[in-house]
């Protein structure tokens, strides 16, 4: 965004905004409810999108990356979720990697993972959450047990999205139970150990995605595979949701932009009482109040990305993003079924799938209830709101 007006994208920008949108069009769409009902994993995909620089986004140039700016990440999520949401995933999936891989204490194993991410040859999942530790992150019990030449986990990660399809995952494990999250460290973990068994959900939505457990039995992990600091575990994560968040928002906003457009055409051609349903205001109306909300929710999230390139915090705006952005998309791509009346309510249509697909992302990376005690925080203080 220029320095003069935060609100318009400079040439740049726009140029890389349009090479983006251009690519998605010609390379995957038309093809996203084909892609949302199968279960196959769109390696095909992930190929062009790394052809195209999209999977390098988070990696540094010295690695084989683009390097970009937040804004840039941005602008390439919110595109390619108006084409197909999963695939931009994919893209939204190798940013967060691709920047806490460079952390990665061996040089050696640092340069061949971030290359492999930005190539499209290896994809690395996030593994968080724990079945009895979702929000409450300072609760994990998956366990790093020192021994010689690096660290044996011990534990389970659920809810990890690309998880039954990656090739490696950065896994949060405390190091020392008595410091709770002071012992939390980050380490990648290669998922080809025999120590390692994977099972996959049966989800509505992120079909080719896949989503799906990891469990460790002893599983060895190398001392140069540590990410950061021991105790460092968690500030690593919070601070990077501060950028996943928004990402996210501007996600489900692009493929609830998709939906929209696909009502207001609809609605155009659709014949009621002898005129177009456009015509009726409880129709026309309802577009332009969904639209409203999606563009206060666009800009907000570009407001906080670049809070984030500019160094600056963004903790509150980033859970503004990640509640709301969800809700009114949802919203939104409902209102577009329901336009389309008995059409729109079936799966030999696009619309019901990109409902159930955003509709996941009302819990992944971080509950509406747990976005609202964050803002609550940082407006009230800790010790008022408990």
């Amino acid at each position: 965004m220029t320095s003069e007006n935060p609100f318009i994208f400079n040439e740049e920008q726009e140029a890389f905004q349009d090479s983006v949108r251009r690519l998605a069009q010609s390379e995957f769409g038309g093809g996203y409810l084909r892609r949302a009902t199968q279960d196959a994993f769109p390696r095909d995909e992930l190929r062009v999108l790394a052809e195209n620089g999209l999977l390098g986004l988070g990696v540094a140039a010295e690695y084989g990356g683009q390097e970009a700016d937040c804004i840039m990440s941005a602008i390439a999520c919110e595109e390619m979720a108006k084409v197909d949401f999963n695939l931009s995933y994919l893209i939204f999936g190798s940013i967060l990697p691709g920047k806490i891989l460079q952390r990665l204490e061996d040089p050696e194993a640092r340069e061949r993972w971030c290359r492999a991410v930005a190539t499209g040859e290896k994809v690395v999942a996030g593994g968080i959450t724990e079945p009895g530790a979702g929000s409450d992150n300072a609760r994990m019990t998956c366990r790093a047990v020192p021994v010689e030449g690096g660290w044996r986990l011990e534990g389970e990660k659920t809810s990890v999205t690309l998880g039954p399809h990656a090739d490696a995952a950065f896994v949060f494990a405390n190091t020392d139970p008595e410091k709770g999250y002071r012992g939390l460290g980050c380490f990648l973990v290669e998922l080809d150990d025999p120590t390692i068994s994977r099972q996959q959900f049966a989800d509505p939505g992120f079909r080719p995605l896949g989503r799906g457990s990891l469990t460790f039995d002893g599983t060895f992990v190398p001392t140069g595979h540590r990410i950061g600091e021991i105790g460092r575990g968690l500030p690593l994560i919070l601070n990077e949701f501060e950028f996943t968040r928004p990402l996210l928002a501007l996600m489900v906003i692009g493929c609830a932009e998709t939906a929209l457009r696909m009502a207001g055409e609809y609605a155009k051609d659709r014949i009621a009482f002898g005129q177009p349903i456009s015509r009726n205001q409880g129709v026309s109306l309802n577009l332009a109040e969904h639209e409203t909300y999606l563009e206060a929710v666009r800009w907000l999230s570009y407001r906080a990305v670049a809070l984030r390139d500019a160094g600056r915090p963004a903790r509150k705006e980033a859970a503004m993003c990640k509640w709301l952005g969800p809700k009114v998309a949802v919203e939104a791509i409902n209102e577009a079924v329901i336009i389309h009346g008995h059409v729109g309510w079936s799966m030999e249509m696009p619309l019901m799938q990109m409902l159930i697909d955003v509709s996941g992302l009302q819990i992944g990376d971080g509950t509406p209830q747990i976005q609202k005690l964050i803002i609550a925080r940082e407006l009230l203080g800790k010790e008022a709101t408990g």
